[in-house]
């Protein structure tokens, strides 16, 4: 699995006074230390970037740039800021996120991978909000593709990304999407990739209980095929989890390894994401 950095991003309490002060060696730092953990791609997350957001893009691609060989992913909703990032990448195919199946943004986002010959993420969501169940998955995933397909985008360069819900808003999406993950490879011909923000499943969980739902899903998705995620590679118990199953050869075989109570932990959360048991904040204890 591609892993995509998640942490060169405005909502960060150091990157993003960084961005905003145009303050080089925060943002660098966190480049270099994101390659070294493992990181394949690295995001830069700017947000709406309502101000100055051409500017900001066009130096942070190049500031990132400087310091490591690693394809970019950017990710703004301005669409003037999209472009002004996409202009000055130079080391690697640059991967857009995301064009949705919001018909604005599709409209923006799908000409710019053309132009510049970008990969995309093709989002699904809709003018009418988020899908409800794989049926409505499927839809969107079918109407962006066929959109990318009448400007020349090969289903290669499209990274499907069928939205990962928090499990606090309800474990029936977690279940659907890695139904919908599952059907992907057999929807398009050739297939796209994927892609997913891996950590969004933890919002709004514990902090202290956040890795722990990250590497449980990680370990549900890793048999899918999804092709990448965008995850926290600085989370050490992550990535132990991510190296293991990479050595082990399977996720199985990896959580057989661990001592009693660490397996204990990780079966139990990967019960709750898949719906086998209830979640709620004290789900260990249970």
């Amino acid at each position: 699995m591609i892993l995509i950095g998640e942490s060169i991003n405005i909502m960060s309490h150091t990157i993003g006074p960084a961005m905003r002060e145009k303050d080089a060696k925060p943002i660098q730092q966190m480049a270099v230390i994101q390659e070294e953990k493992g990181a394949n791609y690295l995001e830069i997350n700017l947000g709406p970037a309502k101000k100055q957001g051409d500017e900001i893009m066009e130096w942070l691609v190049k500031t990132v740039e400087e310091v490591t060989e690693l394809p970019l992913t950017l990710d703004t909703t301005n669409p003037v800021a999209m472009e002004a990032g996409l202009k000055v990448v130079t080391k690697a195919r640059a991967l857009i996120n995301s064009a949705s199946g919001q018909s604005e943004r599709l409209a923006q986002m799908l000409p710019l991978a053309k132009k510049y010959d970008a990969d995309v993420i093709g989002l699904l969501l809709t003018n009418e909000g988020m899908p409800r169940d794989v049926n409505e998955r499927v839809k969107v995933a079918l109407e962006i593709v066929a959109k990318a397909s009448e400007l020349g985008i090969g289903n290669e360069n499209i990274w499907i990304d069928p939205l990962m819900f928090t499990i606090t808003v309800g474990q029936d999406q977690v279940v659907s999407m890695v139904e919908f993950l599952q059907m992907l490879p057999d929807l398009f011909v050739p297939p796209t990739r994927s892609t997913c923000g891996l950590s969004n499943v933890s919002q709004g969980a514990p902090e202290e209980l956040r890795s722990l739902l990250n590497q449980a899903i990680y370990c549900i998705l890793e048999p899918t095929g999804i092709h990448s995620a965008i995850v926290n590679v600085l989370d050490e118990d992550f990535m132990a989890v991510v190296n293991g199953i990479s050595k082990q050869g399977s996720p199985e075989a990896y959580i057989n390894g661990l001592d009693g109570e660490a397996q204990t932990k990780l079966n139990k959360t990967i019960a709750v994401l898949k719906k086998e048991a209830l979640y709620c904040h004290s789900w260990l204890e249970m």
